[in-house]
């Protein structure tokens, strides 16, 4: 990252569920602390293994929808039956603060967001395959079998998607899909770049 102040930029991150989007997001906010990782409301139950102001911000619906009429949510979407949201106050102090941010939400939360912020750098990230899609997922051991099937099924609608974003991220080995990441947050991504017709190929011999 470079120490050179140009303003605070926003990084948003979706991906089908399973592709690894939350352990390739958390480490890259390891490896660069000076990243600001905006928490997401939600209206659904805390995991076991999650925080309420660490993993997600828990509400109410009725608090969801109240943060929804004041305008304090810079996107919302249904995923699962439940909403998802980003505080737009909490992402608007970190960018005037000259602090990069990193979003990671979902393709439609992504649309969004760029129509209020067409200067953000939206990244996408693929699974190697959608059978090791489908592998990460019952080795997860969270859902019941027919939440992963529909997980599975939605998935393959949210991949269509991949080309309204700026670049993709094929995560097959982490170290590798950091390193990518490294190279988007210091403006050197066009290996990622869905311009690129390397990537793009690449990312065609998934999804077709």
């Amino acid at each position: 990252m470079s120490s050179k102040k140009r303003g605070g930029k926003l990084f948003v991150f979706a991906a089908p569920s399973g592709a690894g989007k939350t352990t390739l997001v958390h480490a890259m906010v390891t490896k660069h602390p000076e990243l600001r990782f905006s928490i997401s409301y939600t209206t659904r139950e805390a995991r076991s293994n999650e925080a309420n102001e660490v993993d997600y911000l828990f509400v109410s619906e009725d608090e969801f929808m109240r943060l929804r009429d004041e305008g304090e949510l810079l996107e919302y979407a249904e995923v699962f039956d439940h909403h998802y949201a980003t505080s737009r106050s909490q992402v608007e102090k970190h960018l005037a603060d000259n602090r990069d941010v990193v979003l990671e939400i979902d393709w439609q939360g992504a649309q969004q967001v760029r129509v209020s912020m067409p200067d953000c750098v939206t990244i996408f990230i693929l699974p190697p395959s959608i059978a090791e899609l489908e592998r990460r997922l019952r080795d997860r051991r969270t859902d019941k079998p027919a939440i992963i099937e529909r997980r599975l099924k939605d998935a393959r609608s949210d991949i269509a998607h991949w080309t309204e974003f700026d670049h993709v991220i094929i995560n097959d080995q982490l170290d590798h899909a950091i390193a990518a990441l490294d190279d988007i947050l210091k403006g050197d991504g066009y290996a990622t770049s869905t311009s690129n017709p390397d990537l793009r190929r690449a990312v065609r011999s998934i999804v077709d």
